[in-house]
């Protein structure tokens, strides 16, 4: 059990590592060079679509969080089943998806993978309150907190679909929808929120009172 304990930090952190790096870090002067200079020129450069260092960067958050999610499991004494369940589901579902056939767009897919999304949510939301019936003190808050990130994140979701669909709309091709700092923002607010929920419920608990 310590060995896999120890397994898992080392996968965790390799996961971590690589979101910061090439996730984060690596997007600065990613962002920089494709501002500023055209396809043609990213192409001689060492950013150049079909270069490595190109490739790291695409896929350092997806694959680097299907490693901490595998550093977390083994760190919390999974079992090999649920570790084989979780790295091959994720990858699986990812090369899937990142491969479907994108040159054509689907109008019809895209609402009503959105209208899937809705109903995630309100499933999601209608458990949540069944569920925080029966807490008390800080996991009710902890609810609390993770409700209102559901609620940023769905937000999010909303002007985020906005965006992607406005480029296939005609009439919005002729607006200026400005900077998606907003969205981003909303995101920031959803994550911020189930965090404060994580932590909450993580705490050690003391004389609870309930909320």
């Amino acid at each position: 059990m310590f060995a896999k304990k120890n397994v898992g930090l080392i996968v965790l952190w390799i996961g971590i590592v690589y979101m910061a790096l090439m996730g984060w870090l690596a997007s600065w002067w990613f962002a920089a060079t494709f501002r500023d200079l055209t396809l043609a020129e990213i192409s001689e450069t060492a950013w150049a679509l079909n270069r490595p260092l190109f490739w790291l960067w695409a896929y350092s958050v997806p694959l680097g969080s299907i490693l901490a999610g595998l550093g977390l499991l083994l760190r919390a004494g999974s079992k090999p089943s649920h570790l084989w369940y979780f790295g091959i589901g994720m990858v699986l579902a990812l090369v899937l998806i990142q491969f479907l056939p994108t040159g054509t767009h689907h109008p019809p897919v895209f609402g009503v993978v959105g209208g899937l999304i809705l109903a995630f949510f309100l499933l999601t939301v209608w458990f949540w309150a069944k569920n925080r019936a029966h807490l008390q003190g800080p996991a009710k808050r902890a609810a609390d907190l993770r409700l209102a990130g559901y609620v940023w994140l769905i937000i999010a979701m909303w002007y985020l679909c906005g965006r992607l669909g406005a480029g296939y709309l005609s009439a919005f091709g002729e607006l200026d929808l400005g900077s998606p700092v907003p969205v981003i923002l909303y995101l920031a607010l959803g994550w911020l929120f189930l965090f404060l929920a994580q932590y909450t419920e993580a705490k050690p608990v003391g004389a609870s009172a309930s909320a």
